[in-house]
């Protein structure tokens, strides 16, 4: 009897031990879920971003983290594909291209909106880029405008707006008249420079064209994009959840992106593999061989139109004598940087444009010459560097940019006997120093804003907003001029071949490598493919769990 009374009771406790325990262990799983896991549920994919972002204003923007950022939140007339970006209707449902190509007529969808209700108009992407195009903004990349028919003249206070363009016969029709044909004209438009911006939210909060107006910020920002701003923590995170009212909501499947700054690439490493982070912005080259062997799945290498340079600033004292600034760019062993320090398959970069650009490549280069860098430097009066005061170096911070200075900083000073002082700055610093001129060296990277070599040699204009180093050639100017207005394919890469040999020869910068993008992607990312301008449309990403 007791054992036929005990039985059920032992069985009975046991199953409510077991209960227990299992409710204990799902407890303990909830507690230490990681942020990916618990983004593979919600649908949160949390990226790495880097450095934080200056601004969040689209006419503004000049980083590539600031695209990042800003395509979840804004869209322009045409949108990209998300395996080879070319180019599918956007706010545009559709567009026609007159015979002569210089006529673009686009046809918005009723169903856009902002993210307030408004519906996005014809006319909001005129006075946008009237904004973009008002001196008194200096926008960086007004200068992408003037394929615009007297947009150039309108920014250099030369015409009226009323002589560009642009017009809108109606809400949903936008026509745009470009000065000569161009045909990357619609991949162009998903520049920020392009994007539209919501003129009386911009207005609510001061001039439309006040630089630091305050009007991009959580609770403020109103965007037209498959996401909303939700929250921005300095230096920590950006927050952006699904809108409801994009005209594409239904296709969009993730609920959010957290957007996280992480400064040092060596944080941002332990942080994936703490399961904090979906997707990497880089990785320390150190760590690539140990990725490659153990953990190959979550290794990213793709190929990326970017070039990491240095920017000489022409106007500074002695980097104004073409035979140093020569003597520096050849004393640089840019087959050493890529091979032993950056592991990734980076190209060294013995000219500005990266080989093989829309079937371009620079026939002139800039060479790893040590014996002709001396004798430039004694020619210019400083045998051995003797007599030459140091030259300052500046990099935003990072683990690599430093290790890449120094390798530059020991090369001049065993080469050439020149010292070099290397100045660390926040990337906010640099990008202010950069502006406003107060550099002698400067990191810099270039990426390419669509696929043509213009995206590259269009920045070394004597009228570019990109230029900053105060280096100016009328014939280089007239070069590409001339290639802009030049149909036949082989007739325009040789004018730019005859432009890049100018730049080369009188290096207002010091190409060092040509990238690929190394990071760290978790398999549970899908839609994420490899691009040349290293764009991910976030309608078509989703997460998998």
């Amino acid at each position: 009897m007791r054992r036929r009374a005990t039985g059920p009771i032992s069985f009975r406790a046991t199953r409510l031990a077991l209960a227990t325990a299992l409710l204990a262990s799902l407890a303990g799983c909830l507690r230490h879920e990681s942020v990916v896991d618990q983004g593979n549920r919600t649908g949160v994919l949390h990226r790495g971003l880097g450095h934080d972002l200056a601004d969040l204003d689209p006419h503004l923007a000049t980083q590539a983290s600031d695209y990042d950022v800003l395509s979840a939140l804004l869209e322009g007339l045409v949108a990209e594909d998300p395996v080879d970006l070319h180019p599918v209707p956007g706010v545009a449902e559709r567009w026609e291209i007159s015979a002569d190509r210089t006529t673009y007529t686009f046809f918005l969808r009723a169903s856009a909106r902002w993210s307030n209700g408004d519906p996005v108009t014809a006319q909001d992407f005129i006075a946008s880029w009237r904004r973009v195009l008002t001196p008194a903004l200096g926008a960086d990349n007004a200068n992408l405008l003037y394929v615009i028919q007297g947009a150039e003249a309108f920014h250099k206070g030369l015409g009226d707006f009323q002589q560009v363009g642009l017009a809108a016969p109606d809400a949903r029709t936008l026509r745009v008249t470009l000065e000569h044909p161009t045909p990357y004209f619609l991949p162009m438009l998903n520049h920020t420079a392009w994007f539209p911006v919501h003129l009386p939210t911009v207005q609510k909060y001061g001039s439309a064209t006040e630089r630091g107006n305050p009007w991009a910020q959580p609770g403020r920002f109103v965007g037209n994009g498959p996401f909303v701003l939700e929250k921005w923590r300095r230096s920590q995170e950006i927050v952006v959840t699904k809108s409801p009212t994009y005209w594409d909501a239904a296709r969009v499947r993730l609920a959010g992106v957290t957007f996280h700054t992480i400064d040092s690439v060596d944080a941002e490493e332990r942080a994936f593999r703490a399961g904090q982070l979906h997707l990497t912005a880089s990785l320390p080259p150190g760590k690539i061989a140990a990725y490659r062997q153990a953990s190959p799945s979550v290794l990213r290498i793709d190929p990326l139109l970017a070039t990491y340079f240095y920017r000489l600033n022409v106007r500074r004292p002695l980097l104004n004598d073409v035979r140093i600034r020569r003597a520096l760019a050849l004393a640089v062993d840019r087959d050493a940087i890529v091979g032993k320090i950056l592991r990734g398959g980076q190209l060294a970069a013995r000219a500005f444009t990266p080989p093989g650009t829309a079937g371009y490549a620079s026939a002139a280069s800039l060479p790893t010459d040590f014996a002709q860098a001396r004798a430039l430097l004694a020619d210019a009066g400083y045998p051995g560097g003797r007599g030459l005061p140091p030259f300052e170096l500046t990099f935003n911070s990072s683990e690599t940019h430093r290790v890449i200075a120094e390798a530059v900083q020991e090369m001049w000073r065993r080469e050439l006997g020149v010292e070099t002082r290397l100045a660390n700055q926040e990337l906010k610093s640099t990008l202010e120093a950069r502006r406003a001129g107060n550099f002698s060296i400067l990191r810099s990277v270039w990426n390419a804003d669509y696929v043509d070599p213009s995206s590259f040699l269009d920045i070394w204009r004597t009228d570019s907003g990109n230029n900053y180093t105060g280096w100016s050639n009328p014939a280089y100017d007239s070069l590409l001029f001339q290639a802009a207005r030049t149909v036949d394919a082989a007739e325009r890469n040789a004018l730019f071949q005859k432009a890049e040999a100018l730049l080369l020869d009188e290096a207002p910068m010091i190409p060092i490598y040509h990238y690929t993008h190394v990071y760290l992607c978790q398999p549970s990312v899908r839609g994420w493919h490899p691009t040349l301008l290293d764009h991910h449309p976030y309608r078509d990403v989703w997460l998998q769990e």
